[in-house]
């Protein structure tokens, strides 16, 4: 007599074993598995930290490594990732420029260090101009 089963859980429980839901579920610190059959979908959250800031907001304008093009570089906000990207945008549309986020430190395209001190002030944060 052949019998099918229908998953593991029904296999094991034809030779009297119990296995419950609880004991599949590993936590697995593997950071290259992305999906297991036993929990579906896994994602992996992301612990950063934030660097504390002495109160300043400190905007530089540079050109090195650029080939010449200037940009402004806004550091020291002590923001998390998110907050960081909402007022980078909030910039970038204030200025009518282009920019980004790399790490901690806000790029925004052009030389507009007085619109960004203006912004700056209005969220908050003390702002000094470093370098010429």
């Amino acid at each position: 007599m052949t019998k099918t089963f229908s998953s593991l859980s029904d296999l094991a429980s034809a030779f009297g074993k119990n296995i419950d839901d609880t004991t599949h579920k590993q936590n697995n610190n593997d950071q290259s598995l992305v999906y297991s059959t036993a929990d579906g979908r896994i994602t992996h959250t992301k612990s950063t930290k934030v660097t504390p800031s002495d109160g300043f907001a400190k905007v530089r304008r540079e050109t090195k490594g650029r080939k010449g093009k200037g940009v402004v570089t806004i550091t020291g906000l002590a923001l998390d990732n998110k907050a960081l990207k909402e007022l980078a945008k909030k910039l970038k549309k204030t200025c009518g420029t282009g920019g980004s986020v790399v790490g901690e430190v806000i790029e925004v395209q052009g030389d507009k260090r007085e619109e960004i001190k203006s912004v700056l002030e209005k969220n908050g944060f003390k702002v000094k101009f470093i370098g010429g």
